[in-house]
């Protein structure tokens, strides 16, 4: 048997049009006249599950910015330097110094202008940060980023795979959505394996193709 590939990140841009948006579109509005400077609003924190959107909105948002030139910085963990757009992600992971500096950042931002937006897997007030940046966090918009529906699920599967040039029988949707796990990025990147292994095989994407893939995905856990 060919050697399976796994853990396939999806190759194409995460933006704002591209974004499943299910239960999500107050939010999505709201981020897309803010990034294009159709509202007066600064400052966005969105929470949410793994997997639910939150790294692909604040990266779409960061691109569409540096697209219509204005300076713009996506981080992962960590504190960038001021920017007219900034993206901090996954806040919780911020040790004390990092908390320090986003706080002394958001600052800068409410007296300089700016677009600040900070991702994290709890509304603030449940955040194990800082009581200042806690409340920093709570002044601005507040959004929960919904997870998706299995439908959407399946429609964004099908158009993935509509970009990849490939033929998704609807079997093999609904297996996966079954018994693959239940965040999209992981559904994405099953799908990028199977697509992979296909090719390899020189035979059409299947339920038993995708059988081998889960299962080898579980021998590695």
């Amino acid at each position: 048997m060919s050697q399976l590939l796994l853990n396939i990140s999806p190759d194409r841009q995460p933006t704002l049009a591209n974004f499943i948006v299910g239960l999500n579109q107050e939010l999505l509005s709201a981020l897309r006249h803010a990034v294009f400077g159709r509202s007066s609003e600064r400052c966005f924190y969105i929470w949410g599950e793994t997997g639910s959107g939150k790294s692909h909105l604040l990266r779409a948002c960061v691109l569409a910015a540096l697209d219509a030139g204005h300076s713009a910085v996506y981080e992962h963990g960590g504190v960038p330097q001021l920017a007219a757009v900034v993206a901090v992600d996954d806040v919780e992971m911020l040790d004390d110094a990092a908390q320090i500096a986003l706080f002394n950042l958001y600052n800068r931002m409410r007296e300089r202008g700016g677009m600040l937006l900070i991702s994290g897997k709890a509304s603030p007030q449940h955040l194990n940060l800082r009581d200042d940046l806690r409340t920093r966090l709570g002044w601005g918009l507040v959004y929960q980023v919904h997870a998706l529906s299995d439908e959407d699920k399946s429609l964004a599967l099908t158009r993935h795979a509509h970009e990849r040039g490939l033929v998704l029988p609807a079997e093999v949707t609904q297996y996966l959505l079954r018994h693959g796990r239940r965040d999209l990025p992981s559904l994405i990147a099953v799908l990028d394996a199977l697509d992979e292994h296909s090719l390899r095989l020189h035979r059409a994407p299947s339920v038993p193709l995708l059988k081998e893939i889960l299962q080898q995905e579980m021998e590695l856990k």
